[in-house]
């Protein structure tokens, strides 16, 4: 807020893109549950089929949970038969981790489900403003990302 108390377009625009994020990870939530799979569950699968033999350290950065949360959900995944972790360790002493066929077909599942929520979010907009939110929140995250 300004010192008058008024709220400034970038503020608005913070706070809207921090509550569509929070609507979106909730219907994803939705979608992914009757799967048996948790929005960050699905985001460690999705980046395990781009990133095969990842490290949970890796992982963790990639979606953003802690070390200690990416070793708890790869076990739970592990146990579900969704993926499989080397049995020789790499640098660090870590183990590199791959989707395994099941994993694949739950991951497909999965992303078909979050795509349909992704349609509806994006339902209401043409293709050109489609392309032009994508460049323009593209444009914010870069910004942000250079000052730090």
């Amino acid at each position: 807020m300004t010192s008058g108390g008024l709220v400034t377009p970038a503020e608005r625009l913070g706070r809207l893109v921090k509550e569509t994020q929070a609507v979106l990870h909730q219907r994803m939530d939705e979608a992914l549950r009757p799967l048996g799979l948790s929005v960050a569950q699905y985001a460690c699968l999705q980046t395990l089929s781009a990133s095969p033999g990842a490290t949970g350290s890796e992982l963790a950065r990639q979606v953003f949970v802690s070390r200690q949360a990416m070793n708890v959900m790869l076990q739970g995944l592990e146990r579900h038969g969704l993926l499989e972790r080397s049995e020789v360790p790499g640098p660090r002493r870590e183990r590199g981790t791959d989707l395994t066929a099941r994993g694949r077909v739950a991951l497909g599942d999965a992303a078909a489900a979050v795509r349909a929520v992704a349609v509806g979010m994006t339902g209401d907009l043409d293709a050109d403003e489609t392309e032009r939110l994508l460049a323009l929140l593209g444009r914010c995250r870069d910004a942000l990302a250079g000052g730090s």
